[in-house]
Order: structure tokens, then sequence, then C-alpha cells
């Protein structure tokens, strides 16, 4: 087993996830199999509990796990499904270690940060790593050197390196280098004091990637190895990219890739990265141009909409269509507010969330799409408050709500789920994971999946309320998704519409480059359609 462990320098937000991310996708290019770790030093023991404007969009693992975003990009760039595993906390270390103390298992030993809790985070890393297998394991270390908080990882992995030996083990620190507008020149001082405070902690970076606007001169390249003790030929440029998808090539031009498998000794197989560079073409070559609508309520932070962001990419790689987003705020409270952000867009998507704020808009949102006959998605809550319009809207319900926002409704169309009404802890509590989903055959769903069997990502404490289900669909709204035992309803399609479909599952979730997410492919292919 072979690890790679990436710290970041300077200030956080560099993109360490997706460097990790580009270095996983040109290792696998190389005939290796690859997984991905990701350490968050917060209390937290997940990210279920964090507000998205916090820490940005929590992603959902098949298993149920509640994780940082960074997961998500590991899933979307290498292809595959992780687990809780590959996902450690502070949170999850300290109670693992409280754990063991309160049963005795340390046989009366004064517990400690060392050794303690370093041997419980070089035990997570290392058992994950070996669950899956895998040739090469990728270890980003979130946050930046010198966070106290960051101080027993840094440890931690410092021991790893020890412990499995040089040649197994390599660190790669990301840092920025800023441009002085007032000089124009590229400055190396932040990369310099970065690697200082590393390199105090014990921990000598083999190679260094460097964030920058534009690509790195040779002279500042030669500056950062002279002074920071790396060759040249491992201090990587990586500027900003016109799109995510393109930073593993241009990390690849740069000899990274030869690098790394050099410096760990692997053996090096020719470059395959053909699907890569032909969706790549096809997202930067688009035949033509749709606008999309996203609905929500944390706009003014994009990660906390990641994977919808993503996904509507990949689709509109699939169908060589340009999508550009209009980020629209639920919460406008002018009259009519949602709406008017509304003309003129192609498509509309109207995305999970928790709470009141923001879900008048949401249905307004889904109103005019539905009135207007705009192609419209909805996810989760979206799919709740495209069934509570519904409801009032064409059915005559006055007051038909969630009992989420109003426990009181004359009509609670959307309910708690039975087995969440005595829940208390809220952190991992909902119904989480990969689900099973029966799809009507011969509906818009089954036919984008070509299946009447799929799995699909969940995370909600509310569902359909059965008592007002035939009545909703007697009037056109058809739930053509349902759970295996048919209690619970999972998509949602009406009748003599281009495209209104809603999902109670998050079909975002598992949308890939080369596998787009149906539903989402579904609402650009009805755009397309509606511009012929």
């Amino acid at each position: 087993m072979k690890y790679i462990i990436v710290t970041g320098g300077v200030l956080s937000g560099l993109g360490k996830g997706i460097t990790v991310s580009s270095m996983g996708k040109l290792l696998e290019s190389r005939g290796l199999s690859v997984t991905a770790i990701k350490i968050d030093p917060y209390l937290n023991c997940d990210a279920g509990t964090m507000n998205p404007y916090q820490h940005g969009e929590v992603f959902v693992l098949d298993d149920g796990s509640e994780v940082d975003l960074d997961l998500g990009n590991y899933e979307r760039f290498l292809d595959t499904s992780l687990t809780k595993d590959h996902n450690i906390t502070t949170g999850k270390a300290y109670r693992a270690v409280i754990e063991k103390e309160r049963r005795g298992d340390y046989l009366g030993q004064t517990v400690q940060i060392i050794p303690h809790i370093t041997d419980e985070i070089r035990n997570m890393i290392k058992e994950a790593a070996e669950k899956s297998g895998v040739d090469v394991t990728l270890v980003e270390l979130g946050g930046t050197v010198g966070d106290i908080e960051s101080m027993p990882f840094l440890e931690a992995v410092r021991q790893l390196h020890i412990e499995i030996g040089h040649q197994n083990c390599m660190f790669v620190h990301i840092t920025l280098v800023p441009v002085m507008s007032v000089v124009g020149e590229q400055k190396t001082k932040p990369t310099q004091h970065s690697v200082k405070e590393l390199r105090a902690i014990g921990i000598r970076p083999d190679a260094i990637v460097c964030r920058a606007k534009s690509p790195l001169s040779k002279s500042i390249k030669e500056k950062i190895s002279l002074f920071c003790d790396v060759p040249t030929t491992a201090v990587i440029s990586a500027p900003d990219a016109q799109s995510i998808y393109r930073v593993p090539l241009i990390l690849e031009e740069q000899g990274l890739t030869d690098f790394l498998l050099e410096r760990l000794g692997v053996p090096s197989s020719s470059e395959d990265l053909k699907e890569w560079r032909a969706f790549l073409d096809r997202l930067e070559n688009p035949e033509s141009e749709v606008s999309v609508a996203i609905v929500g309520k944390y706009t003014h932070l994009k990660d906390s909409y990641i994977s919808h962001f993503e996904a509507l990419h990949h689709c509109g790689a699939f169908t060589k269509s340009k999508v550009n987003i209009r980020w629209v705020e639920a919460e406008d409270e002018k009259p009519g507010g949602t709406a008017i952000q509304l003309e003129g867009v192609d498509g509309v998507v109207v995305p999970g969330g928790f709470g009141k704020r923001g879900a008048l808009g949401k249905i307004e949102a889904a109103r005019y799409a539905r009135e207007n006959k705009i192609p419209f998605l909805g996810i989760c809550l979206g799919f709740q408050l495209a069934v509570v319009e519904f409801c009032r809207n064409v059915l005559g319900l006055e007051g038909a709500n969630s009992t989420e926002f109003n426990k009181n409704t004359p009509h609670p169309v959307v309910d708690i789920l039975p087995e969440q009404k005595g829940v208390k802890n809220l952190g991992g509590t909902m119904r989480l994971g990969a689900q099973d989903v029966i799809v009507q055959e011969g509906s818009k769903a089954q036919m984008l999946y070509e299946s009447t069997t799929i799995s699909e990502r969940h995370r909600h404490r509310y569902e359909i309320n059965p008592d007002y289900i035939k009545q909703i669909e007697d009037s056109g709204l058809k739930f053509t998704g349902r759970s295996p035992d048919k209690i619970r309803m999972e998509i949602a399609e009406l009748s003599d519409h281009p495209y209104f479909v809603a999902s109670q599952f998050h079909p975002e979730l598992k949308s890939r480059p080369a596998r787009p997410a149906p539903l989402y492919v579904g609402l650009l292919k009805a755009i397309l359609e509606g511009k012929k």
C-alpha cells in the first residue's frame, strides 16, 4: 500500500479536494487502483448537523454517512462509491478513544493526545485504506498547516510516514502564490513560510502544488524549489482553470504523475485519459446553450449546491449543451419575487433543504414552472413542496403544508416519517443512504433510467402523506416511483407537461462525468426539445 498525504498552507479553500481528485484520476489513468480519505479537523462527528453556510453541501454516501463535500469530488473523479471510513473527523477520533477508555481498554494508562489520539487516527487511515484493497491511498488533511485543531492529525501522518517507510509514503503540499496588484509580481514568501511551518512539525514535502491566478513563471518555480528544498520538477503550477475537470490534464502536462510514480517506486504504464478527454471536449465545445435556475436559500455560497451544479454540467456534456446557471434566492420577500427572478429561464431546479425559511419561494418556483410549462426538477424538499403547491393551487386545499413548517396545518400533505416521531438526536438519524425505488413501467423516470428498479441516495425526515395520494393522482400528479413496500412516494410526474418531475431522493449525489444523473438528463433533453 502506498500513501500520498496532501496538506494545505497559507489559507483554506485552495482546492485541495480537486487536486486530490485529479491526482487520483491521473494515477488511475496509469492502471492503478486508488481511493481517497478526507480528514476534517472539527469536533463534529460528521457533517450532518452543519449549516451549509458553514461548510458547504452535506454529501451523503450509499451507506448513509453524511460527509464532507470533498468526498463528492472524489466519487465524481474516480467514479467510485466511498464509505463512512473515508471521512475522519476529530469528533470520530476522540469519541473512539473515549469509548475505549470507558471500557477500560487502556488498562489504567493516562490517556493522552500522544500516543492515544494519534494512534487512533493512524489506525483509522490504515483500516480505511486496507478495506479498499487499492494500490494507492490519497489522504487529504483539511484545514491549514499551523491550525491548532490540525496538530494531532499532522503528528499522526508524520508517525505514519515513519511506520510504513519513506518509499511507501509521500507528502504533497498545496499553497497559494498570490500576486500583489501594486507590483504585479507572483510572491513566493507565503509558500516559503508555509513549508517552513510544515518542516518544523517534522514533515518534509516531496512536491508543492502552487495555486495561482495564472501559471507560474520558470523563475518563480526555481525560487520555490531553492527555498523549499524540492526539485524544480516537483513544483507544480495549478492556475485557475476553465473547468475543474481540466485540472488533471494541467497536472499531467507538467509531469506530476510521473513524479508521483517514481517517488513511490511504482512501475509506470502509458497514460489513458481518452474517455476523460472526450468528456472534457463535449463540455468545453457545446453545440447549444440553455439556462437553468437553481432556487435555494443558500445561494450566496455556491458550494451548498455543488452536486446539483456538477450534475447539470455532466448532463450538459452528455447533451452537448452549455448550461448557464442562474442562482435564484428563494427568500425573496417581495410579492412575486421568485417568479420575477425566473423570467426567461429554460428550466428550474428546486433542491433540498430544511426549515421554513425560503419555502414560500420554492413553492412559487414550482407553481411558475407548472403553469408556464417550463421543465422542472424538484429534489427532496423540492419534491415535497411541489406536492404542496399542487394541493394548494390545483386541488384547492387551502393551507395545505408540511408539518415541518406548520404542525397544525388543516391539510398535512407532507408529514414526518412514522419512525422519526420519537427521534431526539439529530445526527445520523434521518432516512439516509441508498434505498431501492420501484419505478412505474412507461413513466418518464423508467425511460430515463431504463429500469423499473433503481437505487438512489436519501436524506429526509418527512414524506408524502398516504391519505392524500389518491386525491393527488386523480388530479394528474402521478407517483411513478415508490419504495418496495409501496408506502413511500419516491418520484412524482405531472401529466400534460413537457417535464415536471420530482424525486424524494437525491439523484445528483450519484451523477458522474461518464454517467450523468438520469433525471437531470431528462430535464436538459426536455429543454432542448422545447427549443426546437
